[in-house]
């Protein structure tokens, strides 16, 4: 229990935490069966059959069309105001009696009174009349106790007035009579007139909202029933008027009839997806890859790309139509792959896509593609030293992008028809992205502290400063870094090591020879400055190389994974030569062997392991009289056994097979470095 809850174990599970809450938040909260369709587009999920009994509601375009047509034919329903026309009346008299004589005031109350008799409709009925070309009103009988719905009598209204036609009405038949022929209205009367011009039929809100809803009802009824199990929509199907409306009567009334939250259980889902993903995630670096695992800085490295890479694929989802195909998943392998090793690139291809299925339309087809491309994408790139490495990575993926997406074309739709060169843009839009994931490697290089093999490249480059300056002042030693360079990355090869790794840390793991090169023995031209020393002086000599080398680099910032390189080749080992001239020369006295021994650590990986056996077995190479294969091979076995009854590689994750198969590839190169050689004879006159 005490293991489990370490405080590295902590560490890792709280970036497992935060990585699913940070997808989390950004994953949609719609359930599982939810869908995005729109008005006259194919249909892009599967079969949808009804689950239930459902009405056919009218389309919403067809509802509108017979609502037009109700409110077109619909004849209003009107009342009239007795007490209006009285009121009205009786103002007129009153006003008008100061301004005209009493036979035109009666004149004029008679005209008024046919008016209002005739009836004046509001303004509202009047525009009505008017937009559908009506002529008949509905109004109330004044019959008691008749039927609510027989109560009503149809009657023509070209007979009413509205207020202006009424007022012109008055004016036309008063001015007719003889007596009143050349006169005119005074405005005062005028006023008096038109002030009493109040409608006295106006609408009936109440019956007319009433038979209007019930006319309204009779077209918004359903047409027909959906029964349970019936088809509403297929795949590839165009979404029709009556389809859309279809698909939400079925969404609304399946809302309706589920009483409980899905949204609790679908989150509740989602959070355990991600964390099955995440756990198995963590199985494979535990189990497969321990050396990962225990980093820290590389756990912490891998969580957080890939849940950026998901955060992102949401975001592209949800702001841009088809987002899913501008993402560059290929570029979770490829760039994993430059830090880690394949197996972890590959893994951690399937982790990204299967979060980023969570919000596919096609999960199916997206897996599919995606799958596809991004192991073409690991399997062209291997190792990525050179910028057209990428490049070439990049119209591979393009051209698996197209192949996949015709592959799922026929197979879901069974035709072209829903094949669009839009989708073959975000393909290419996708790939160029891919070949900018370079510029992404260097911004992780330098966040992380990680070290590229493009970096690699670059420093194995013989012409840079640190190489070059070795070689001035080293000659010897550079000599012999070429050639365990070359004998170490053949071995790395052999047994699936990184071989540029190795390449790249055998230049530099005798660095620290530049402070006193003439103690080194390659470097030396017939005087041995150590005749004069002490063994345990030119032990430490010796062993300086070492510390010095990492003050240097350090110096030079170099990257860690090339100090290990330094600090590693000879691991704890003795300077034995030295070691054994003090106890010869001790005799009978003890002598300590703390001062000539090399201050490790002995080497944690395959590759620096294959450096301290290329490393003892070149320089041991120089002092071999016979170049014959029994003694080339004798020297390899000699020295390898000796490392490894020492206890050199029980740190190092390398296998006695693999020790086995660099001690052949020792062999055969160093047999074919000093192969015989034909003696060329010489000319004679």
């Amino acid at each position: 229990m005490k293991k489990i809850f370490t405080k590295l174990n902590m560490l890792r599970l709280a970036l497992i935490a935060g990585a699913t809450i940070s997808i989390l938040f950004m994953l949609p909260r719609a359930d599982h069966e939810s869908f995005n369709y729109e008005l006259n587009q194919p249909w892009k999920y599967p079969l949808l059959t009804a689950t239930f009994d459902m009405p056919i509601m009218r389309d919403s375009a067809s509802l509108t069309s017979l609502r037009d047509s109700v409110d077109k034919n619909f004849i209003p329903f009107v009342m009239r105001k007795q007490s209006i026309s009285e009121m009205n009346l009786a103002r007129f008299r009153n006003n008008a009696s100061a301004i005209v004589p009493s036979d035109d005031v009666a004149r004029l109350t008679k005209i008024l009174m046919e008016v209002y008799s005739r009836g004046i409709i509001s303004t509202d009925i009047n525009n009505e009349l008017s937009k559908g070309q009506k002529t008949k009103l509905r109004m109330a009988q004044d019959t008691i106790g008749s039927d609510p719905e027989t109560a009503f009598v149809t009657v023509d209204a070209t007979r009413m007035f509205s207020q202006a036609s009424a007022y012109r009405y008055i004016d036309s038949v008063y001015h007719s009579s003889a007596s009143t022929a050349s006169k005119a209205f005074s405005s005062e009367l005028g006023r008096a007139v038109s002030a009493c011009l109040t409608p006295n039929v106006i609408i009936d809100s109440v019956a007319d909202r009433k038979f209007r809803e019930q006319e309204y009802l009779n077209i918004t009824g359903a047409q027909g029933i959906i029964k349970a199990g019936q088809r509403i929509v297929d795949r590839g199907e165009i979404v029709t008027p009556q389809i859309y409306t279809n698909l939400n009567t079925f969404l609304e009334m399946r809302g309706q009839q589920d009483t409980t939250d899905p949204t609790t259980y679908f989150v509740l889902g989602q959070v355990l997806y991600t964390l099955i993903i995440f756990g198995l995630l963590y199985m494979f670096l535990a189990i497969y890859r321990p050396r990962f695992y225990s980093s820290l800085r590389k756990m912490t490295f891998l969580m957080i790309f890939i849940t950026l890479f998901t955060v992102f694929t949401v975001v592209m989802f949800e702001t841009i139509p088809n987002g899913l195909y501008y993402v560059p998943y290929a570029a979770v392998p490829v760039i994993v792959l430059v830090f880690f090793d394949s197996r972890t690139a590959i893994f951690s291809l399937i982790t990204t896509i299967m979060l980023s299925a969570l919000v596919a339309t096609f999960p199916h087809s997206f897996i599919f593609m995606e799958m596809s491309v991004g192991l073409a994408a690991t399997f062209a790139t291997r190792q990525l030293s050179r910028r057209s490495d990428l490049l070439r990575t990049a119209v591979i993926a393009f051209i698996i992008y197209c192949l996949t997406y015709l592959t799922c074309s026929f197979i879901f739709d069974g035709n072209l028809s829903t094949f669009s060169w839009k989708i073959i843009g975000a393909f290419a839009i996708n790939s160029v992205i891919l070949s900018f994931a370079y510029i992404l490697i260097l911004v992780i290089e330098r966040i992380f502290g990680f070290t590229s093999t493009v970096t690699l490249v670059e420093l194995s480059d013989i012409n840079n400063k640190v190489l070059r300056s070795l070689a001035e002042e080293a000659p010897g030693t550079f000599q012999h870094s070429m050639q365990v360079s070359a004998l170490a990355s053949e071995a790395a090869r052999a047994i699936g090591a990184n071989t540029q790794l190795v390449r790249t840390g055998a230049l530099y793991h005798d660095l620290g020879k530049m402070k006193s090169p003439i103690f080194f023995t390659e470097n030396q031209h017939g005087v041995n400055p150590h005749a004069g020393l002490d063994p345990s002086t030119s032990a430490r000599k010796i062993i300086s190389h070492v510390t010095d080398g990492l003050a240097m680099a350090q110096k030079e910032k170099l990257p860690q994974v090339i100090r290990n390189f330094i600090a590693e080749h000879h691991g704890r080992g003795i300077t034995k030569y030295f070691y054994n001239t003090a106890v010869n020369e001790a005799g009978d006295q003890p002598v300590d062997p703390a001062p000539f021994t090399y201050p490790g650590p002995d080497p944690q990986s395959k590759e620096t392991a294959i450096l301290m056996m290329a490393d003892s077995i070149e320089a041991a190479s120089r002092s071999l009289t016979d170049y014959s294969q029994a003694s080339i091979d004798n020297l390899v076995d000699r020295i390898v056994d000796s490392q490894v009854a020492d206890g050199r590689f029980k740190e190092a994750p390398i296998s006695m097979r693999d020790i086995e198969t660099v001690k052949n590839t020792f062999k055969k190169r160093l047999a074919t470095i000093y192969h015989s050689r034909i003696a060329y004879p010489d000319i004679k006159k």
